[in-house]
């Protein structure tokens, strides 16, 4: 029998001899492709080939390799997408074509607090009311909402670049409108912050990390355009997890304002933390697997990710070209609607935005509804499992029909590595040239190791996991068609990752507490370009327990 510590040196060896035959076959070099190195190759992919087989395979396999480094000589900057382009509409999708002014709630009788401080936490709707009667000027609306943020930043670390010269000169500009008479609509005067991987010229964007965290895009990406021309005040670029994954950046790792003992969860790390704490109104973050959904439940607020589609992408940092999706991080789900309501639609860049209409209600009356649940998650053994059974006897209460429903049975988490491969590949050159060393986070889990291994995932199966992904696609859209929307546990189950890969939207709600003290959150998904439902659905529900009123206390 071989000894314990030698057959653990040969396990090594064998495993290391595998992953250079591999290497060998797709970085190419000096050494020539032997059948010896194709037969290691396979333990790694899981197929078994002839001798016969592998020895026909070595010229192809050599004139992959050069193909390989003439892609690679041509260098690809991360902005360049992909010519295939992911569509999320299922056969015989049908949609309204009729657009409608958004119908929200009435805030006339808002007052300017007797203390001030209390600012921090109104809504988009009573803010811009202030502005619009010329209660408050966006002046010093700005200077409050930087305050704050100046204040509290070094307790948070949610802060990766102050945009303090272009808001001040954008909030004299919108209060010169207002004076004039020429007011804008519900964002104009308010101030924001946006995470940082999206591009605004003469600031930095960082993305998060080490290797980029003094790079500028010369222009503004295109939700920042949009943002701009609806009056909003850009006032910091919030940090997020490097290249989009937890709450570690460069500079730090962002707390969550109820504890700052712990992360605020990512990647939309910065963005949520500060608008719960009072520091925005609102902030833009981006989703891919979980960055609205997970930060928004850590931190209490309500996000919105809209369906693959909606919102263009083009100056942000691109992860995954089929998965990435840009939505607003808010007090409420009407706050939510307002922003999106501004950043939707095509800007003639990104290809993949769809021009659909959308629509909100504010006092949409959801005993009309047919609203599913779905039942094994809710029934399993999980954190949140008492407020999100509380939550299900609100609805019941507010008179929709809950129906119990399931989800496709797919090998959905098999479908995961799809992000890893496009993600490899969007950050190609960092990993070929050795500069992932300088990211902080360098544990296995984390992104250096994953695009390296991503390396190996094969071509021919990251495109039959996307035909099961068209499958999945399909089943829930028939789901869809019996139910108007449905509710899940935000973290439980296989929800959150089947979702991103089909492009629901969703909208993450905080509906309670935990014995610590920190909030819990639960999810409502609608069907594909149906965000006015969800929103209104996620409204009712929010006024009937007020849980989004809460805030942490800082002080």
């Amino acid at each position: 029998m071989i000894g314990k510590n030698l057959y653990h040196f040969l396990c090594g060896l064998i495993t290391a001899s595998i992953l250079f035959a591999v290497y060998s076959i797709i970085y190419g070099g000096q050494k020539d492709i032997t059948t010896e190195n194709i037969s290691h190759a396979e333990q790694v992919i899981g197929l078994r080939f002839s001798e016969a087989e592998r020895d026909s395979m070595i010229e192809g396999l050599t004139q992959y390799r050069a193909s390989y480094d003439s892609i690679r000589s041509f260098g690809l900057d991360n902005s360049v997408p992909l010519s295939l382009t992911f569509d999320p509409v299922p056969v015989g999708f049908t949609f309204e074509s009729k657009q409608r002014e958004l119908n929200l709630e009435d805030v006339s009788d808002v007052q300017l607090p007797d203390d001030l401080n209390n600012l921090a936490f109104y809504s988009i709707r009573e803010l811009a009311e202030l502005i619009r009667t010329r209660k408050i000027t966006s002046v010093e609306l700005t200077e409050f909402f930087l305050d704050r943020l100046k204040t509290y930043d070094p307790v948070l670390e949610c802060v990766i670049t102050f945009t303090e010269e272009r808001a001040m000169q954008k909030a004299r500009k919108v209060d010169e409108e207002i004076a004039a008479g020429n007011y804008r609509g519900l964002l104009h005067g308010i101030p924001y912050g946006i995470k940082d991987l999206f591009a605004t010229k003469d600031y930095k964007t960082t993305w998060g990390a080490v290797p980029f965290k003094d790079q500028i895009i010369y222009y503004d990406a295109t939700v920042v355009k949009k943002l701009d021309e609806a009056g909003a005040v850009l006032v910091a670029k919030m940090t997020l997890g490097a290249l989009a994954w937890g709450d570690v950046w460069f500079g730090g790792k962002t707390r969550n304002p109820w504890d700052v003992t712990q992360g605020s969860s990512g990647s939309s790390a910065g963005s949520a933390a500060a608008v719960a704490a009072g520091l925005l109104p609102f902030a833009l973050g981006t989703e891919t697997l979980g960055s609205i959904v997970s930060p928004g439940t850590v931190n209490g607020v309500t996000g919105l990710r809209p369906t693959y589609g909606r919102v263009s992408r083009h100056g942000a940092m691109a992860l995954s070209w089929s998965m990435d999706k840009v939505g607003p991080l808010c007090r409420d789900a009407e706050d939510c609607a307002i922003v999106f309501d501004a950043i939707l639609g095509p800007d003639g860049k990104d290809q993949t935005v769809y021009d659909f209409p959308f629509y909100y209600e504010s006092n949409a009356d959801i005993s009309n509804l047919r609203i599913g649940y779905v039942k094994n998650d809710f029934e399993a053994d999980y954190p949140f499992r008492e407020q999100d059974s509380l939550s299900l006897n609100v609805l019941r209460e507010l008179g929709a029909e809950l129906v119990p429903i399931e989800l496709p049975d797919l090998p959905v988490s098999a479908l995961r590595f799809i992000l890893s491969a496009e993600a490899a590949a969007a950050f190609d050159e960092l990993t070929r040239s050795g500069k992932d060393d300088l990211m902080v986070r360098q544990i296995k889990n984390a992104w250096p190791n994953v695009f390296r291994q991503s390396r190996f995932i094969p071509a021919v199966e990251y495109i039959n996991a996307n035909r099961i992904r068209y499958e999945l696609i399909q089943e829930m859209y028939e789901l869809m068609q019996t139910i108007d929307l449905y509710v899940a546990p935000s973290w439980q189950g296989p929800n959150l990752l089947l979702t991103n890969l089909t492009g629901h939207p969703a909208v993450v709600v905080p509906n309670g507490f935990t014995e610590e003290g920190t909030p819990t959150s639960i999810s409502f998904t609608g069907k594909l370009f149906g965000e006015g439902t969800v929103l209104a659905a996620a409204h009712a529900f929010q006024n009937a327990r007020g849980y989004h009123k809460r805030h942490p206390e800082l002080d």
